[in-house]
């Protein structure tokens, strides 16, 4: 992997993940440096972006080491500052960011079941979501699959409290695991795919964080450290190590971790925990990690160390006749570990080395079961090496083409066939498919635990002679074609049903008891289908009659319009959208998730909407809201029956806000636009001329705004992390709690997630506190909803997160949301 590293520095597409691989001569250099080193590592903590990328990269391309991140989860409880995603389709894209990080740094990606559920404060909060054994299990079988001789936790173990509770949650599963992974009852259900393994380092990757400050660490005694200089530069890359960790890092870009890369030295310290300390520095110091660590691989090590040694940047293929001996060897070990691990790396040498092109593309980028597929092989030998094509064999059918072609210097093989995909599975996020639980996925296939992505099942093998060494050069099947912009372009082929059937808004919120119109939209992945469609609503709905439509062309999708109506009172449910088509009803619907950093995502999930009727009457009519950080609350307030005008920070005239009955600050909003600071002025006057305007949570790392309130006002990391904290009410005669809707103890049931985030923890007296609430055993938080009068308007600030409860349809929020919109308003009719 580590020859994407120059690729990535000049482009950063999405099709990148999906090309054939084409190494510099360079590049081939250091892969063969990797050949030769039989050691392992792996770095340990909780989320996405956890991880430090200079120790994974320094480990990957100084030390040469097969380096892994395990990532306990896929960080789906986090915020997107790229899109509206939340909660599993969050995780889908940072998983596939981690993905992207690895290509660059070199490393390789691995999870556990855990399901990131939010901020805790503490292990013990962790572990009453996560299910600790079964986490447990997936740590010792990460662990006993992966055989790393030094593990590095991110996190400090001791200090729970000091830092998220995931966090050291990730460390103290780390230090337990390590000394089970050896004892064979552990988990013995493993063993029929695994075998034991004893680490023999754990190291905690200290710094100055987790002593208070520069000085303590300064301090501090560092006997038990020791010192990395992860700060090389590579002259094959032209790029140093703390480059590469930069634009590795900056792959995490729908939590805003862009990074600048630096040169020059780095120091990073490990703390030993287990084993024993390395003198020299080395924390592979008595490890053999030679080709002498296996038994028959010191006749290999004795041809591959020549092969480094000799190796002619001119012409790599002078490599290929000892690259085939030892392949030969390699092929021939006992220990399967490395036998499997090392058979892949010179293979990838081998194919490099001859300037060997190979791919199987096809031009449709979705299939059904049982669809017939063109598909296009190319094959090429770019160098004067013989290499003859015997057959080709693609996977899972097992068709076999058989060829028996010379590949002639640069003379290139093309050919086509026809494969009919079968019985095949549709293409989804394996983690998905079975109903989890609030903090675990539900995986029942122990081979599939811990893989970062679903494995692709149609893949083309190229069975070549390559001299007179028979070897399999096997790739995926990926969809290609021709941009008039990009050129060409790479995406993932994909398995997909009949039809999808969807309704656009997962939550449908009903305001009263109306009827609304409901669209239906139904794709057709397969030409010429016709069905019915219906909703499924609960019990005291009601739905208009099924409809009967045709879609002539593939790809093609049609929206039926369908009546829903409430009933009278408050109620909610779920709709299910249907799609039946010859007896056999379809309910899926097919997601799609494009980002140009990240390959294309197509996952087949459940259609299922949320249907909320409300109790909710609201004043004003006209909003203006100020997106932050890919939240998704203007369409819920127009499912209520809000106006909602997407303002952008050049049409913050005090003209224009003259129009909005408030005023609505997105998510971290004042974190990632940086107009706003020079808008400011413009808003608070918009309050103090008699506006509402409601502020919505920003971070407080780093938060420096001057005049974010119209009175002092400052921002703090503190939280409420459990969603079913109870509320004390401060103020029971605020306007918030009663006008137009009384706000009682009920309002506060069915929140997700947390209560709030990032509240003030200083204030002027001039912001009146609404509630209270706490975690266990924490003091009470006053600062979640605070009010101001300023001038003839209202100024409202708070940390809740109705970003997350208005897309989940909490009822009480969208209560409490109109309430805040609607301060100041009490002279008015109330609107129904």
């Amino acid at each position: 992997m580590r020859f994407f590293i120059a690729l990535f520095c000049c482009v950063t597409l999405q099709l990148q993940a999906q090309k054939p691989k084409k190494p510099s001569s360079s590049e081939i250099y250091e892969q063969l440096k990797g050949l030769n080193f039989l050691g392992t590592a792996l770095y340990f903590a909780a989320h996405p972006d956890d991880e430090n990328t200079a120790m994974i990269s320094y480990l990957a391309n100084d030390v040469h080491a097969r380096t892994g991140y395990l990532a306990l989860t896929r960080g789906d409880g986090g915020q997107n500052l790229i899109g509206s995603e939340i909660r599993e389709l969050l995780g889908v894209i940072r998983t596939q960011e981690l993905l992207a990080a690895r290509r660059i740094d070199g490393g390789e990606q691995r999870f556990t079941r855990a399901n990131d559920f939010g901020y805790s404060k503490n292990p013990e909060e962790t572990l009453e979501f996560w299910e600790q054994d079964q986490v447990l299990s997936d740590v010792v079988w990460a662990i006993r699959n992966f055989k790393p001789d030094v593990i590095i936790n991110r996190f400090d173990h001791r200090s729970p409290g000091s830092t998220h509770g995931h966090h050291t949650t990730s460390a103290m599963l780390s230090v337990e695991a390590f000394d089970l992974v050896n004892d064979p009852s552990v988990f013995p259900n493993q063993l029929e795919y695994t075998e034991t393994w004893q680490p023999q380092r754990l190291f905690f990757n200290t710094s100055w964080w987790f002593y208070g400050s520069q000085e303590k660490f300064n301090e501090a005694d560092k006997r038990n450290l020791v010192s990395v200089d992860v700060g090389s530069y590579y002259p094959s890359y032209g790029l140093s190590n703390t480059e590469i960790s930069a634009l590795s890092r900056s792959q995490h870009k729908s939590q805003g971790f862009g990074n600048t890369g630096s040169r020059g030295d780095q120091i990073e310290y490990l703390e030993l925990l287990k084993g024993n300390y390395p003198q020299s520095g080395n924390i592979f110091e008595g490890i053999d990690t030679s080709w002498n660590r296996v038994e028959g691989g010191t006749a290999i090590g004795k041809i591959l160390y020549e092969v480094e040694k000799n190796y002619d940047f001119n012409n790599p293929s002078a490599s290929l006749p000892e690259l085939l001996k030892a392949y030969t060897l390699i092929k021939n070990l006992k220990d399967v570990h490395w036998r499997d691990l090392k058979s892949k790396q010179i293979t990838s040498i081998i194919k490099a080395c001859s300037g060997l092109y190979l791919e199987a593309v096809t031009g449709q980028q979705t299939a059904i079961a049982n669809d017939t597929i063109n598909i296009t092989f190319e094959a090429i030998n770019r160098s004067d090496f013989p290499i003859e094509i015997e057959s080709i064999e693609l996977l899972p059918s097992g068709k076999k083409i058989s060829v028996s072609q010379d590949l002639a210097f640069n003379s290139d093989y093309k050919e086509q066939v026809q494969l009919n995909t079968g019985d095949a599975d549709l293409t989804t996020a394996y983690w998905l498919t079975q109903e989890g639980s609030v903090g675990m996925y539900k995986v029942n296939d122990q081979k599939l635990i811990g893989l970062p992505e679903t494995p692709k099942v149609f893949k083309t093998v190229f069975n070549l002679k390559v001299g007179t060494v028979q070897i399999p050069f096997t790739t995926d099947l990926v969809y290609k074609y021709n941009d008039r912009v990009e050129g060409e372009v790479y995406e993932p082929f994909e398995i997909v049903p009949e039809a999808s059937v969807s309704v656009k808004d997962p939550v449908i919120i009903f305001a009263n008891a109306k009827p609304k119109t409901i669209l239906t939209d139904v794709t057709a992945f397969t030409a010429n289908l016709s069905g019915t469609v219906s909703l499924n609503v609960p019990e005291g709905w009601k739905t208009s009659a099924p409809q009967k439509i045709t879609i002539a062309q593939k790809g093609e999708t049609k929206s039926i319009a369908f009546t829903v109506t409430p009933p009278k009172n408050a109620s909610e449910g779920q709709l299910e959208p249907r799609f039946i088509i010859n007896g056999k009803t379809y309910t899926d619907k097919v997601v799609r998730i494009d980002y140009d950093h990240i390959p294309l995502q197509t996952l087949t999930l459940p259609s299922t909407n949320k249907l909320v009727r409300l109790n909710i009457a609201k004043k004003g009519d006209y909003i203006g809201y100020i997106a932050g950080a890919g939240d998704v609350i203007p369409e819920s307030l127009r499912q209520i029956g809000y106006q909602v005008a997407e303002v952008s920070p050049e049409e913050i005239t005090a003209k224009n806000l003259e129009n909005f009955d408030a005023v609505v600050m997105g998510v971290r909003a004042y974190n990632v636009v940086d107009q706003l600071k020079y808008k400011q002025p413009i808003l608070l006057d918009y309050v103090k001329k008699g506006g509402t305007m409601v502020v919505q949570y920003n971070t407080a790392r780093g938060f420096s705004f001057p005049n974010l309130g119209p009175y002092p006002l400052h921002l703090s990391s503190d939280r409420v992390t459990d969603e079913f904290a109870e509320v004390t009410v401060l103020d029971p005669k605020s306007e918030v709690l009663n006008y137009p809707n009384k706000i009682t103890n009920s309002d506060f049931e069915g929140w997700v997630q947390e209560r709030g985030l990032y509240f003030p923890d200083k204030y002027d007296n001039a912001y009146k506190p609404v509630i209270s609430i706490h975690d266990k055993d924490e003091a009470a938080n006053e600062s979640s909803l605070l009010i101001a009068k300023y001038g003839e308007g209202h100024y409202i600030y708070t940390g809740l997160s109705f970003f997350r409860e208005l897309p989940a349809g909490v009822s009480g929020a969208y209560r409490l949301f109109a309430n805040m919109l609607s301060v100041g308003k009490n002279d008015q009719k109330i609107k129904q």
